[in-house]
């Protein structure tokens, strides 16, 4: 079973031509309402493609897009009856996309700032259990989630995404509780950084990462495809698809819910790189973090 412990967002999203710099207003013709958050994107993007069960541990708002994000879930094949619903709001994300397909992106947290390790039944714990996490819940409950499902016989992956300030013993305690590290170019620069390295490029991040902290450290390299690192320093590489973007937002998080629904169903992980390294591909090709997310039958074909 694929278990995500993460976020849930209502993304806003306007086509501008440039992104705002500091102090600059920009006009949008329109904007138009999406579906989002890290782990709910990672989840449905792994939904379209596995055949087991995927499931979400999280929290909305008591209010009209915390109603629509589940119905949305569900429409998705994603199991909630481990979302809980409280006071704060549902989290929310404004995003504007340039001409170039490119983003920027604020995320208000709402109800994904409660999110707790205690939301989590034992019932879903167990030798299993691939567990999934980003960095927009509180990370004292995903550490704790994280170590639940190890001492289980688990296995975790996650995302370090975004890639918040954390001292060097809170990455030591990620890393630890972690099977699979995902992170992009900046991330991986950040993470290596924090582990007292002069890591320049994100090949050197990666290994870095992956030899030093013991995981196989996957990361994401755009219209370079991907690239992991396995703790013994073995490399692997899987090209993107050549494509003209249209809008890049969710691209991150199909990749890690393909990579995720392809390591639960017993893929080797070359495998598993090259199938996420498509389907990240083809979520750039329409606008919106889900809306570009391939089915099975696209994954395979290498098309939407």
């Amino acid at each position: 079973m694929i278990l995500v412990f993460g976020s849930i967002n209502m993304d806003l999203v306007a086509s501008v031509a440039a992104i705002p710099r500091p102090g600059e207003t920009v006009l949008s013709r329109g904007y138009c309402t999406l579906f989002g958050g890290k782990g709910a994107n990672q989840a449905v993007a792994a939904a379209r493609v596995s055949e087991g069960r995927v499931a979400m541990v999280a929290r909305v708002g008591r209010d009209s897009f915390g109603e629509a994000c589940l119905a949305n879930l569900k429409e998705n094949g994603v199991a909630t009856e481990h979302i809980l619903a409280g006071d704060d709001p549902t989290g929310c994300a404004f995003i504007t996309v340039d001409a170039a397909g490119e983003n920027a992106i604020t995320v208000a947290s709402g109800a994904n700032g409660a999110v707790s390790a205690s939301d989590l039944p034992d019932a879903l714990v167990g030798a299993d259990t691939l567990l999934v996490m980003q960095m927009e819940v509180p990370l004292d409950a995903s550490l704790a989630t994280a170590r639940r499902v190890k001492a289980a016989g688990g296995r975790t992956i996650w995302n370090f995404a975004p890639a918040i300030d954390l001292s060097a013993g809170e990455l030591a305690d990620v890393l630890t509780a972690t099977d699979i590290f995902i992170v992009n170019e900046h991330e991986a620069l950040t993470a290596a950084g924090l582990l007292g390295t002069s890591a320049s490029d994100l090949e050197a991040a990666a290994r870095t990462l992956a030899v030093e902290g013991r995981v196989t450290c996957v990361a994401t390299a755009g219209a370079a495809g991907a690239i992991a690192y396995q703790p013994d320093g073995t490399r692997h590489h899987a090209p993107a698809l050549d494509i003209r973007p249209v809008d890049t937002t969710g691209a991150g998080d199909t990749f890690v819910g393909i990579l995720a629904a392809e390591i639960a169903a017993g893929s080797a992980l070359t495998e598993a790189l090259r199938l996420a390294s498509i389907g990240a591909s083809l979520a750039c090709l329409k606008v919106g973090a889900q809306a570009g997310m391939p089915t099975r039958a696209e994954l395979e074909q290498g098309r939407a």
